[in-house]
């Protein structure tokens, strides 16, 4: 079997399921699919934000300066960003499950290498600069793989799911890179603070292998491949023009649509400050406010917590409690996630009361980021075009996110006072606050401003 054959999208199954049974195994098979994606992309996010966990470490052993970091951050970023844009418009033709898969084992395996890796390092004494290029060329070929995951785990909600249903269960599945940051900040930094910084890759890996076994287990390609019905049979949906044409038709639509361009825009201000604090979150509690890594990667664990509540209720907010409105629901939350963002960059405070700040930033960015990034996209493009107008959307989202990252660590480095220990050195977070607030404020008001004119192309 050639690799194109292994990778395109299923053919309709011979055996047809029993029609007093279709609709059992129907509702069966979609739960499973749409369940088995939701757990293994949040295990996509545990391969992907170990490094975030493990950036105190690194730094405080002399291993890299916060500007290397920073490098190797947006090796990833940017790597995936490309590849979230080509692996969208690819996944369109693909069979999401065995293509899901693929990325999820090859990210589990670049976290292992990473941590063996570091273990023969510190072990050997192996010269820093081919560490540091390994190091970045590991996480950029995760950065690939990592765009591997999105794209069929939102086209399977196509695949399965009536457009009725879509916009609900699109906010559970946008939940699920929350549940792996919590996973990650608190499993993967008990894991770090118990055996150091090496194990903590290796526990991501860990991860990463089951949630490959779970897609490989759970999640189907098609209603057709299974015998059933297409999804407009078995729902009773009627069919729009842009069902019956051909994926590439649908995918120039997308292409020429300057509704998406302005989505696109204004998602990569929302992943500059959602990355800035998961990124960056532990080492600026850790530095500027005193806090241990164990605290540290528990406040931002809250952060996770509240992300997954701000998701889930995007979609209910905006379709029952707003009536259909999505620039209501994105004011409030822009204005909300940037008076907590405020507050927990320049205002003081304990435990709690920094779990409150990043709980509300959470909860609030949470629904920004489910309505601008996923839901208006879906309104104004086709069915088929889904995974284009993610790989649009991803492209400049994660191209602004790895900026981020080299612009957020040459700050901390920059407005850093020296000290002949390293992790005894006073950092300055003011330049590089102003730089994530000000993101901040441009992610709501973007769309905003310019939603009505979206909708009328």
């Amino acid at each position: 079997m050639s690799l194109y054959n292994f990778y395109r999208i299923s053919k309709p199954s011979e055996d047809k399921v029993p029609a007093e049974m279709t609709d059992k195994v129907y509702r069966r098979l979609r739960a499973q699919t749409f369940w088995g994606a939701v757990v293994a992309y949040s295990l996509y996010y545990v391969c992907r934000l170990s490094l975030s966990v493990v950036k105190q470490p690194l730094i405080d052993g002399e291993i890299f300066t916060a500007g290397q970091l920073g490098i190797i951050g947006s090796s990833l970023l940017f790597v995936y960003a490309f590849g979230k844009f080509m692996n969208g418009f690819i996944a369109d033709y693909c069979n999401i499950r065995r293509f899901m898969a693929t990325g999820l084992l090859v990210s589990a395996v670049a976290n292992l290498l990473l941590g063996v890796l570091g273990l023969f390092h510190g072990a050997s004494g192996a010269s820093s600069a081919v560490f540091f290029v390994l190091f970045a060329v590991l996480w950029g070929i995760n950065g690939w793989v990592q765009s591997m995951g999105s794209p069929p785990g939102i086209i399977s909600l196509s695949r399965w799911f009536p457009l009725s249903k879509r916009g609900t269960y699109y906010s559970f599945f946008s939940s699920s890179p929350y549940l792996g940051e919590f996973l990650s900040f608190i499993m993967v930094g008990l894991v770090v603070g118990a055996f150091g910084w090496q194990y903590g890759f290796i526990f991501a890996s860990l991860g990463g292998f089951i949630g490959a076994a779970i897609i490989l287990l759970f999640v189907s390609d098609t209603p057709e491949s299974k015998g059933l019905p297409s999804v407009q049979e078995l729902s009773g949906e009627t069919m729009r023009k842009e069902d019956a044409m051909k994926t590439s038709e649908t995918q120039k639509i997308v292409l020429r649509h300057p509704g998406i361009w302005i989505i696109a825009a204004s998602s990569a201000f929302v992943y500059i400050a959602k990355y800035a604090i998961a990124g960056w979150g532990v080492l600026f509690l850790q530095k500027q406010k005193d806090f241990s890594l164990e605290s540290a990667t528990q406040i931002i664990a809250f952060s996770a917590v509240f992300g997954v509540l701000g998701t889930v209720l995007a979609g209910w907010l905006s379709d029952r409690v707003f009536r259909g409105s999505r620039v209501i629901p994105v004011l409030i939350s822009g204005m909300l996630s940037f008076l907590a963002f405020f507050l927990f960059l320049f205002a003081g405070g304990g435990y709690v009361v920094n779990i409150l700040y990043v709980s509300m930033f959470s909860l609030a960015v949470g629904v920004l980021y489910c309505l601008v990034a996923g839901v208006m996209a879906m309104d104004i493009v086709p069915r088929k075009a889904t995974g284009a107008a993610l790989g649009i959307v991803g492209i400049s989202s994660y191209v602004a996110a790895g900026i981020q990252d080299i612009v957020s660590g040459y700050l901390i480095q920059g407005y850093t006072e020296g000290a002949e220990d390293i992790s005894t050195a006073v950092y300055d977070f003011t330049p590089v606050s102003l730089f994530w607030l000000f993101a901040m404020l441009v992610a709501f008001i973007l769309p905003v401003v310019s939603w009505k004119r979206m909708k009328k192309e």
